[in-house]
C-alpha cells in the first residue's frame, strides 16, 4: 500500500440517558431496552445479544475512555458519531460531548461526524403496521443549517482530535436527499448553503471541510431516498468523497428468515471495485459486521418480511468471517484502486442492527482482534 489504511468505525450514540427519549419511552430509557429485551424469532437465531462489558452509560468519561482504549489498541482511527440536530437542537450528543469530550485519554481517537438527519420514527420498537408514526423530521431550513453547522465549528471542529481526511474536517451525510429537501429540493440552492459552510469553518481559522457523502441504491428506513445521478449531483454540491453505511444499503438479502454470512459478503465486496469504477469521487470501502434488526419489533408479534425492520438475518457472521472482508478490503486497497485509502466499518455499537465490534458475551474481544490483525499499525 501506497499510504496507511484509516479506518472510521460509526459510532450510534443511544446508549445514554437523552431527554428526549425520556420524555418518549420513560425517564432513564436507552436502547440497551431493546437490546435486553430481544429474544430469537426463528430456530437457531442467537439472540439476545449481551454485551460483556454490560449495560454501560457511554456518556460518562470513563466508559468511554475504555472503549477509546479498546479502538486505538485495534487498528481504528477514529470513531464516526452519528450527530442530529432536530427541533433547532443536538439530540443524542451527550456520548460525543460528556462521553468522549471528556474522557480522559481522547487525545488516543480521533472523531467526527455524519449528519444523520433522516425522519426519526417510531421504531423501538416497531410494530407491524405502517405507517409509522414521524417523531421529529429530518429536514431543516437555510438557517436551522447555519446554526446546526456553527454549533459543529463552536463546540468540536477546533478539537485536537478531530478528524481530517486529506487534510480537511470530515463531516459524513448519512441522506443528503432530506438535506436537499429541507432546501427546497434545490441543487443550487444546496450547492451555495454548503459552500457557504465551507466559508465558514475557513473564517474560523480552521482550514478545509472534508464533505463526504453516503450513498446507496436500496432505500432502508421508511421515508429514505436514495441519490439519482450521483457524479453529476456530488460535483454540483462540491463533496470530496463518497462511502456506504451499511452493505444492505446495496444488495438486498437473498433468503428470509436469515442468510448466510459469509455467501452475502462475495456479493457485497464486489462493490468495493464496482463503486470506484462508477463514482468520479474517491470510493471509500465499507465492511459490515453483519445485519439483524428483530431487536427493534415488538417481540411479540410474528416476525415475517415486512420492511425495515422486519428485515432478513445474516447468521454465521462470526469474527473469522468478518476478518475475511477485512482481508477482501486489505487487497482492494494493495493494489492501488482506492485514490484516498479509507475504510469505513458499520459499526462499533449499532447492537439492534446486529452490527457491532464492541466486545459480547460470545465472541469476547476478536472482532476488534480481527480488525488488528489485518489493519493495525505495525
Amino acid at each position: 500500500m501506497t499510504a496507511q489504511t484509516q479506518v472510521g468505525v460509526y459510532y450510534f450514540p443511544n446508549y445514554h440517558e437523552d431527554k428526549v427519549n425520556e420524555q418518549r419511552h420513560g425517564r432513564g430509557w436507552t436502547e440497551w431496552e431493546l437490546v435486553k429485551a430481544a429474544t430469537p424469532r426463528f430456530e437457531g437465531h442467537q439472540q439476545p445479544k449481551i454485551p460483556a462489558w454490560g449495560y454501560e452509560d457511554e456518556a460518562d468519561p470513563q466508559v468511554m475512555a475504555k472503549k477509546i482504549e479498546a479502538a486505538a489498541e485495534h487498528g481504528i482511527d477514529s470513531f464516526i458519531f452519528d450527530w442530529y440536530w432536530y427541533d433547532n437542537a443536538p439530540f443524542l450528543h451527550g456520548a460525543l460531548e460528556r462521553g468522549f469530550l471528556k474522557a480522559s485519554n481522547n487525545e488516543k481517537l480521533k472523531f467526527s461526524l455524519m449528519w444523520a438527519n433522516h425522519d426519526w420514527i417510531e421504531i423501538m420498537p416497531a410494530i407491524r403496521h405502517k405507517p409509522y408514526p414521524i417523531l421529529a423530521k429530518g429536514t431543516v431550513a437555510e438557517q436551522v443549517f447555519i446554526d446546526a453547522t456553527n454549533y459543529m465549528i463552536e463546540h468540536y471542529f477546533a478539537h485536537p482530535s478531530y478528524w481530517r481526511v486529506n487534510g480537511g474536517l470530515y463531516l459524513s451525510f448519512y441522506e443528503l436527499m432530506k438535506l436537499i429537501e429541507g432546501f427546497g429540493d434545490n441543487y443550487e440552492e444546496t450547492a451555495r448553503i454548503l459552500n457557504d459552510f465551507r466559508i465558514r469553518v475557513r473564517e474560523a481559522g480552521l482550514g478545509e471541510l472534508h464533505l463526504n457523502a453516503v450513498v446507496w441504491g436500496l432505500e432502508n428506513l421508511p421515508g429514505e431516498k436514495k441519490l439519482e445521478d450521483v457524479n453529476r449531483v456530488l460535483h454540483q454540491l462540491g463533496f470530496d468523497s463518497i462511502t456506504s453505511y451499511v452493505w444492505i444499503h446495496h444488495d438486498p438479502i437473498p433468503d428470509f428468515p436469515a442468510t448466510d454470512y459469509a455467501n452475502y459478503r462475495e456479493i457485497a465486496v464486489r462493490n468495493f471495485e464496482k463503486f470506484t469504477s462508477e463514482y468520479e469521487l474517491p470510493y471509500f470501502p465499507n465492511v459490515s459486521m453483519g445485519w439483524d434488526s428483530s431487536p427493534r419489533t415488538v417481540q411479540t408479534d410474528v416476525f415475517d418480511e415486512l420492511g425495515y425492520p422486519h428485515t432478513a438475518v445474516l447468521t454465521g457472521n462470526t469474527p473469522d468471517e468478518f476478518k475475511k472482508a477485512l482481508l477482501s478490503a486489505k487487497d482492494f486497497f494493495a493494489e492501488n484502486k482506492s485514490k484516498i485509502p479509507v475504510l469505513t466499518i458499520n459499526s462499533w455499537n449499532e447492537w439492534t442492527e446486529g452490527s457491532y465490534i464492541e466486545p459480547d458475551t460470545v465472541y469476547g474481544m476478536a472482532y476488534l482482534e480481527a480488525i488488528k490483525d489485518v489493519f493495525g499499525k505495525r
